[in-house]
């Protein structure tokens, strides 16, 4: 029996991370295998870099995936994040005669008039309906109401185009194809927020190696999203100032970094142990973390649309590495005066898993176990033999042979907008076809009968008839 597993990679900026699974039939997900590569020197700020050390890494991770799962990997899916994302406002409107009723069709004009929009450099990745207007009222969904002007609120999320030209080239060269792309911030949200958070507001940050993304929540509604270009690595740096190493630092960090330290309880004679030779001051240890840590809370903040800040009722959810920072919580509440704030350590989702990295929970895996939960196209390919005398086995371009037939590329809300558009052109040029056929058919039928009708044969057998019959009238 053909194995069947899911295959998602998240591009993260420190380390790009390989995950398969499989979903079980009571909704859980068991994880079957999990792969991690430095990306440091190809990855910055979650935005692909070097394409030849990206290509690289996902080959490795391809390979040994494939090595501990003895299966053959077709396709992944893939999230996407980083600082090229970013969230813009767009309304459009629509003026309707008096007494018009809102129909779907209109709606799907918006939609589309939305789908249209072009910015510079920035490809549309995906946009969340806010709400519409109808006439002075605000409608989650306006179909059916009778108004005389509609407005439709969108946030759209947007990417740089040479992101995609090098993420496919990434893809292409390491010879996998892509089954789904997913904002990872979306699905992020999807597996550590639960319904009531969303519903009521709230601020999920998520702090990473390089970047800070926020997204705020409303109403079951994404209504801001950033990428802030500032993570763990920022304060990790700022302790290497202090003559050391940067792996020293990221150590001292891991081990006494505080977001938050009282004044009372700092000892200002207190030295902590960079090695056996050197010490740094406790105190200039704390005003370098905090230092760093409140600028990123405050860019955090900034981000904050100031129509929401006021209904955050669920307030912060915190996860990635960056949020098992000691005193993260009471950091944000310092700065927010918002007094509800979680650590998302986990997802929602059962997930079953023997392995420490998962098992852990300290929110550096939630990101790509939510991409794991999007997934629903079985990405196994067949099953990896030792028979070195096979040679009816396909190859593809990861052993250097034979090519996959399915490469896959990263598409657009734009690109997908055009191939419904071409694929619906097409389906009418074959509709037209067909009813011009089925008219020329039905003309010849109809010339043939006319000429059938008129020709001599059929004359002469008419006039015959005509003939005899009179003949019989005459006789009787």
């Amino acid at each position: 029996m053909p194995k069947e597993f899911i295959v998602a990679i998240e591009l993260g900026s420190s380390k790009m991370t390989g995950i398969a699974g499989k979903k079980n039939m009571d909704g859980s997900i068991s994880v079957l295998a999990i792969v991690r590569e430095d990306s440091t020197s190809c990855i910055r700020k979650g935005v692909v870099y070097n394409i030849d050390k990206t290509v690289i890494c996902i080959t490795n991770i391809i390979k040994k995936l494939e090595t501990t799962l003895k299966t053959k990997i077709e396709k992944v899916y893939v999230g996407v994040g980083g600082q090229s994302i970013r969230s813009v406002k767009n309304v459009i409107v629509k003026e309707l005669p008096a007494g018009t009723i809102v129909t779907q069709e209109i709606i799907n004009e918006l939609m589309d008039a939305n789908r249209s929009m072009t910015y510079p450099d920035l490809e549309i990745l995906d946009a969340a309906i806010q709400e519409y207007k109808v006439d002075s009222q605000y409608q989650l969904d306006p179909v059916g109401i009778q108004c005389s002007r509609i407005e439709g609120n969108f946030l759209n999320i947007l990417q740089r185009k040479s992101f995609y030209r090098n993420l496919n080239k990434c893809f292409d060269n390491a010879g996998i194809a892509i089954a789904e792309m997913y904002l990872a911030p979306l699905a992020l949200a999807d597996s550590v927020l639960t319904e009531a958070e969303r519903r009521s507001g709230c601020v999920l940050v998520d702090l990473g190696a390089d970047t800070t993304t926020v997204s705020v929540y409303y109403k079951n509604i994404l209504r801001h999203l950033a990428v802030i270009p500032l993570g763990g690595n920022n304060v990790t740096k700022d302790i290497a100032t202090v003559q050391m190493e940067e792996h020293e630092a990221e150590r001292m960090k891991l081990k006494y970094g505080s977001a938050f330290t009282d004044n009372n309880d700092i000892d200002d004679t207190l030295r902590l142990p960079i090695d056996q030779e050197r010490y740094v001051e406790s105190r200039k240890l704390i005003d370098i973390v905090e230092g760093r840590m409140d600028e990123i809370i405050e860019n955090v903040w900034f981000q904050v649309p100031n129509e929401y800040v006021d209904k955050l009722l669920s307030g912060v959810i915190l996860t990635g590495g960056g949020s098992n920072m000691k005193n993260i919580e009471r950091a944000f509440r310092n700065h927010t005066h918002l007094q509800k704030v979680r650590i998302a350590k986990f997802v929602l989702q059962t997930i079953n898993s023997n392995n420490p990295e998962i098992t852990a929970k300290d929110g550096t895996m939630n990101t790509v176990l939510g991409l794991l939960e999007k997934g629903d196209i079985n990405c196994a390919g067949e099953e990896i033999t030792n028979d070195l005398f096979n040679t009816d086995r396909p190859l593809n371009s990861r052993n250097g042979n034979r090519t996959t037939d399915r490469l896959g590329v990263v598409q657009t809300e734009a690109d997908k907008q055009r191939a419904l558009e071409e694929a619906r052109r097409r389906q009418e040029e074959k509709d037209k076809a067909e009813a011009d056929r089925k008219a020329a058919q039905e003309k010849a039928e109809k010339d043939k009968e006319k000429k059938k009708e008129n020709s001599i044969a059929n004359k002469t057998l008419k006039n015959l008839k005509t003939f005899f019959k009179k003949m019989v009238e005459e006789e009787e």
